[in-house]
C-alpha cells in the first residue's frame, strides 16, 4: 500500500514549503485579510493561527492532503466503532465515554452507551455515599481522603483535570475538607509523599489498572494495602480492604484475588486506551469523590461538545482538524521536531505532561498502520510549562535558539481576579499582557536596525537581535471551568488522531513501551538472586550493565 508521502498532494506541499521558508512572518502579518482568514471559532473558543508559517494556499494544500489521506473516512470509522486499532484488533471509542444517555455508539454491533452510563451511575452513587459520610471506614469514621494509585494514562489525565479544577469557583467549594492525592511512581519516595500525614482511618485507595498486572501500580497497591492494615491493626483484614480499597479495572478476578470486593470494582473496556481514559471511571471516580459528580458531568459535557464539533464541523472550521494539519505541516514539511504547549493559566499546570503521553505515545511511531517503515518522521517532542513561569525557564531557547512551534492557551476571565489599588492593571491582565505579547515577539523578532535606533551598543547587536519567524498559534477560551476543561481535553485528543490519520499511523497502540518492561523483568530476577542467600553472581548482561549493577548492589 502506498504511503502518504508518495502522493502528489504531499509532493506539492514539499515544493511549496521551500517558498514559504523564504517568507518571514513580519511580512505575512502585514496582510490583514490573511490574518482574519487564519482564524476559527467554536462556542467562544478562538483559534488564531495567523502566526504560523502558512498562507491561505498552504491551508488549501493541507486540506487536499487530508483528502488524499482519507481523513474524513478514517474519522467516520472511528466514530462508528470500526476496529481502527488494527494491531490489537480493537475499536477506539473513548468518545462514547462522554456521550449523553440518548445517543448511540456501536462497538461490534452493540450499543455501549447504556453500559457506560451504568458505570457512571455507580460512580455517582458511590461518590455520594462517601461524600455524605454514609460510607465509612473500618473504624466507623467518614472518608475524607482519596489516594488514586495508577500510572501513565491512569494518572496523568486525572491529575491534569484535578489541578485544573482546584481553584474553580464551582468545583473548589465542593472539595472543602477533602484531599485527593495520586501515587504513580514505584519509587518509595512517591509513596512516602502520597501517604505522608494521612490517617488510614479516613483514607480510601483507588487501584487503577486495566489488567491488574501493571508492575508499578500493583507494587504500590500492595504497599498501600500494607500501610492500611498496619494503621488499622485490630480490624479484620477483609473489612479494612473492603472499606478502604476499591478498583477501576477490567480484570475482576484479579482484583477480587487482591482482596477487593466485586461490588467495589468499577469497570471500563478494552476499546478505551489508557491515555484516552480520563472520561471513564479511571478519571471520573477520583474526580467525583473530590468535587462531586455534578461537576464531573460538566466536564464530560464539555468533552462531548468538542467531540460533536470534531465529527460534525466542516474541516476548514474544525479546530482539532486545523491543529492536527498544522502539526503535520510544522513537523513533516518545515522540519520542526518539537512543539511547546504554553498555557497562561496556572490551573493547567499538568496539562502539558498529560498531552506528552497522549501525543508522543500515540504518534511516536516508525511504521505505518500496515507495518511499512516510514521514510518521514512522525510525532513531535512535546513539552511545556504555564506562563509566565516558562518565560523564565526555556523561552530563551525558543526566541534565540531552536525554532519550536508554540501553542499559547489563554482565558478571558480569571477564576480569582485581583486588582490592587495603585496598580495599572489587574493580576490577570498582567498575565494576559504576556499571552498577547509573546506570540508577536516570536513572530516579529527584533532587527539590528531597531537596536541601532534604540542606541544599543554595536557589540551587543548579535546578542540582542531576535531573528523572529518562529511559528505559534493561540487558543483563547472564555474561562477555565469544568466544561471548558473537557473541551480542551477532547480538542487535543482529536488533533492527535488527525495527525495519525494523515501520517497513516495506528495512533492507538503503544508497543514501544513493552521492551523496557521485558528487560526489567530479567533485571528484577537478577537483583532478587543477588540479594538472596546465594548472592548469585550477575550473568547474562553486557559489561556496562553488569558493572553498574555490581556498583548498585555494593552501595545500596
Amino acid at each position: 500500500m502506498s504511503l502518504i508521502n508518495e502522493t502528489p498532494q504531499w509532493k506539492r506541499l514539499e515544493e511549496h514549503s521551500q517558498s514559504v521558508k523564504q517568507t518571514h512572518l513580519r511580512t505575512l502579518m502585514q496582510d490583514t485579510e490573511r490574518c482574519f482568514a487564519l482564524m476559527a471559532e467554536h462556542k467562544g473558543i478562538l483559534l488564531d493561527y495567523s502566526r504560523e508559517n502558512v498562507l491561505p494556499e498552504t491551508m488549501d494544500m493541507l486540506f487536499d492532503l487530508a483528502g488524499a489521506a482519507g481523513l474524513e473516512d478514517k474519522r467516520t470509522k472511528m466514530g462508528t466503532g470500526q476496529h481502527i486499532n488494527a494491531t490489537e484488533d480493537r475499536a477506539v471509542m473513548h468518545i462514547a465515554l462522554r456521550s449523553p444517555k440518548n445517543k448511540q455508539f456501536l462497538v461490534d454491533g452493540e450499543d455501549v452507551v447504556p453500559e457506560i452510563h451504568a458505570v457512571l451511575d455507580k460512580v455517582a452513587a458511590f461518590a455520594e455515599k462517601v461524600r455524605s459520610g454514609q460510607w465509612v471506614g473500618a473504624t466507623g469514621k467518614a472518608i475524607n481522603t482519596v489516594v488514586a494509585i495508577g500510572i501513565g494514562g491512569s494518572f496523568l489525565g486525572p491529575e491534569f483535570v484535578y489541578e485544573a479544577l482546584r481553584t474553580d469557583p464551582e468545583a473548589a467549594p465542593q472539595a472543602a475538607g477533602r484531599t485527593l492525592r495520586f501515587l504513580a511512581n514505584v519509587d518509595p519516595v512517591d509513596t512516602q509523599r502520597a501517604l505522608s500525614g494521612l490517617n488510614p482511618e479516613t483514607t480510601l485507595a483507588i487501584v487503577v489498572s486495566k489488567t491488574f498486572t501493571t508492575a508499578e501500580t500493583m507494587l504500590n497497591a500492595r504497599t498501600v494495602r500494607q500501610w492500611l492494615l498496619e494503621g488499622l491493626k485490630g480490624q479484620a483484614r477483609d473489612v479494612v480492604i473492603r472499606q478502604h480499597m476499591v478498583a477501576v479495572s477490567t480484570a475482576v478476578g484479579k482484583a477480587t484475588d487482591f482482596g477487593i470486593s466485586a461490588e467495589n470494582i468499577f469497570g471500563f473496556w478494552d476499546w478505551v486506551g489508557g491515555r484516552f481514559s480520563v472520561c471513564s471511571a479511571v478519571g471520573v471516580l477520583p474526580l467525583a469523590l473530590q468535587y462531586g459528580y455534578p461537576v464531573v458531568q460538566q466536564f464530560l459535557a464539555g468533552a462531548h461538545d468538542m467531540d460533536a464539533h470534531f465529527f460534525e464541523a466542516p474541516l476548514r472550521g474544525n479546530i482539532p482538524v486545523l491543529l492536527g494539519l498544522l502539526g503535520v505541516w510544522n513537523s513533516s514539511f518545515l522540519g520542526h521536531p518539537a512543539r511547546v504547549i504554553l498555557p497562561y493559566a496556572q490551573g493547567l499546570v499538568r496539562f502539558a505532561a498529560h498531552i506528552q503521553q497522549v501525543d508522543m505515545e500515540s504518534n511516536g511511531k516508525r511504521v505505518s498502520v500496515e507495518g511499512q517503515p516510514l521514510p518521514y518522521a512522525c510525532g513531535e517532542i512535546i513539552f511545556g510549562e504555564p506562563g509566565t513561569n516558562g518565560q523564565h525557564s526555556f523561552y530563551q531557547l525558543i526566541h534565540q535558539g531552536r525554532v519550536v512551534p508554540a501553542e499559547f492557551i489563554g482565558y478571558c476571565k480569571s477564576p480569582h481576579p485581583v486588582f490592587l489599588e495603585g496598580e495599572v492593571v489587574s493580576n490577570h491582565d498582567e498575565l494576559m499582557s504576556n499571552f498577547f505579547a509573546q506570540p508577536d515577539a516570536l513572530a516579529y523578532g527584533k532587527t539590528v536596525s531597531e537596536l541601532m535606533a534604540e542606541g544599543v551598543p554595536a557589540h551587543l547587536h548579535p546578542h540582542k537581535e531576535f531573528p523572529g519567524n518562529r511559528p505559534s498559534l493561540s487558543l483563547l477560551f472564555p474561562e477555565l471551568n469544568a466544561f471548558s476543561c473537557g473541551q480542551l481535553l477532547a480538542m487535543y485528543e482529536h488533533r492527535v488522531a488527525v495527525q495519525g490519520f494523515v501520517w497513516g499511523l495506528n495512533s492507538f497502540d503503544q508497543w514501544g513501551v513493552e521492551l523496557g518492561k521485558v528487560l526489567a523483568n530479567k533485571v528484577r530476577s537478577q537483583l532478587a538472586s543477588s540479594r538472596g542467600q546465594a548472592e548469585a553472581p550477575i550473568t547474562g548482561f553486557n559489561a556496562s550493565t553488569t558493572c553498574m549493577m555490581q556498583k548498585y548492589l555494593k552501595t545500596a
